[in-house]
């Protein structure tokens, strides 16, 4: 479908975008959380650990989708924003159903790869289509309202996995003899993939495609060869790239550099923990994304000297995942933390952690938005101060609530309390992001802000929470004592954003007003 040029800015086609997209999101993380609710079946299943677990929720799935966000936030550029949700929404509701058909560790870590894969084409797509249907004035807000999605999908997850689950495993106590042989945990995957597959299809044809640039009166030319573009964007992912370029042995030295490094560490981290496929990813992803950042100085001059070259984004990129390093470990490990040490079913924290966690986290989401917003127009650092208080403060206080208090209930106040927190760093995060380069390359700036995200909190923080707390079983704790204090020592991690926000705030003024100034100066046309 042809761009919709009489759309206007915040208009009636804008609101549409926005409801589906915040649908869309809701179904991204339904299918992503639902692993939570699961995952003690899940490891009584198939003979698993909490750092298998954690794999499973944060690497199998991160990796791939960071990695594979790239070339997808490229084309998101280049391409029909809407279509390419559409197609993603559909391939990961798929791989979601076909989690439900796994029999084995490895297999459901191939179909996570595919709902990895089959996500990363959302939130790029939606932050660029998002900034061209409204006002910048409005952006923070607007992402938020986006990003409540991402809570309310979680909260949604969790309770419709603990119904099936806990209505399955009743019904059929013997697996065998429920249909087609299915355990609880199969079930829920299946129940909860096929509904998306549906929705692909309304935002299909209800979602239309603004002009590029549009918000901000902008001119921006889409590409005549998207997908040949989105190749090239793969291939730089690769030191292929680096092949024929000026100076490319010295890119191929540095390049085999950074491969022996990364895979040099990994290697140690493998032979600490005896982890082989977490650390095989995880380098993997690592050394394609730094091999796109090489290639990027090359390709796109401007995009990387905005994106890498700006102190406010280098420090942002820095803060912003330390943040859902926690929020994700969490996520992995609330169920799991209240089974054992609050003694409640599956499905009483499918509601009550459910309830919570949409509550409370679309609380967080879009008031952070909006007093961001708010505070952006006294102070330039306003959007991080927010998240400083949310993501830092508010949330160390309930998550040490959260896991000392000795009260079922207590523990649940901050448990909410946590939520608020935890969520009010998302739409300032991206807002500050996609304020820091230019419309043509807002999708790509984006893919990488996931990216961040993914790669340092998704991949790392379950897996390092679940392998704290097998750590501390080996040594005789219980379950309940293990997670508690492993949720605890992982906080450590918010010291990096208490520093990095304020630096970040420190040298936004100047890098935002500068953008275009920069961009022409190297030899961009505006």
């Amino acid at each position: 479908m042809s761009e919709d040029k009489s759309s206007e800015v915040g208009g009636y086609h804008a609101k549409i975008a926005l409801s589906l997209l915040v649908l869309v999101y809701i179904f991204n993380f339904i299918d992503r959380q639902i692993l939570s609710i699961l995952a003690e079946d899940i490891k009584a299943d198939l003979g698993i650990s909490n750092s298998d677990i954690g794999f499973l929720f944060g690497t199998a799935f991160g990796v791939f989708y960071s990695v594979v966000g790239i070339p997808m936030g490229k084309l998101a550029d280049s391409w029909n924003r809407k279509n390419l949700i559409s197609i993603g929404l559909a391939f990961w509701s798929f791989m979601t159903f076909l989690s439900g058909t796994a029999k084995s560790f490895l297999s459901l870590s191939i179909y996570r790869f595919g709902v990895g894969i089959g996500e990363s084409s959302a939130s790029p797509s939606a932050y660029s289509l998002l900034s061209d249907y409204f006002s910048p004035k409005v952006r923070a807000t607007v992402l938020s309202i986006y990003s409540s999605g991402l809570y309310i999908g979680a909260g949604i997850g969790l309770f419709l996995g603990g119904a099936i689950l806990d209505t399955w495993n009743s019904a059929y106590p013997d697996h065998t003899l429920a249909p087609f042989g299915l355990k609880g945990w199969q079930a829920a995957f299946m129940g909860v993939g096929l509904p998306g597959i549906l929705l692909s299809i309304i935002t299909f044809f209800f979602i239309k495609e603004p002009v590029r640039g549009m918000s901000e009166g902008i001119a921006t030319e889409t590409s005549k060869e998207p997908f040949k573009d989105t190749f090239k964007e793969f291939i730089g992912l690769t030191p292929i790239s680096l092949i024929g370029e000026k100076e490319s042995l010295k890119s191929i030295a540095i390049n085999a550099l950074l491969a022996f490094v990364i895979f040099g560490s990994c290697y140690v981290l493998y032979q600490l923990t005896d982890d082989f496929l977490q650390w095989t990813a995880w380098g993997i992803g690592a050394y394609l994304v730094s091999t796109w950042i090489q290639s990027l100085s090359k390709r796109d001059v401007v995009a990387f000297t905005l994106m890498f070259k700006s102190k406010a984004a280098l420090y942002s990129f820095m803060a912003f995942p330390c943040i859902p390093f926690v929020g994700y470990a969490y996520s992995a490990f609330t169920p799991s933390f209240y089974i054992n040490n609050h003694g409640m079913s599956a499905l009483e924290i499918g509601t009550l952690i459910g309830l919570i966690t949409a509550i409370g986290s679309f609380i967080g989401v879009i008031g952070g938005g909006y007093f961001g917003d708010k505070l952006r127009e006294r102070y330039v650092g306003g959007r991080l101060y927010v998240i400083f208080a949310g993501g830092v403060l508010i949330t160390l206080v309930g998550c040490f609530g959260m896991i000392y208090a000795e009260s079922k209930n207590i523990s649940l106040i901050f448990n909410f309390i946590y939520h608020i927190g935890s969520s009010v760093y998302v739409g300032c995060a991206a807002t500050t992001v996609t304020n820091l380069v230019l419309p043509r390359m807002r999708a790509m700036a984006g893919a990488f802000f996931i990216l961040t995200l993914s790669m340092i909190g998704l991949a790392l923080g379950p897996y390092t929470l679940g392998r704290i707390s097998d750590a501390f079983e080996s040594q005789g704790y219980a379950a309940g004592d293990a997670m508690q204090t492993s949720m605890a020592l992982i906080l450590i991690i918010l010291i990096i954003p208490s520093i990095a926000l304020f630096l970040a705030a420190k040298n936004l003024k100047e890098d935002e007003e500068s953008v275009t100034e920069r961009a022409r100066a190297l030899g961009e046309i505006i």
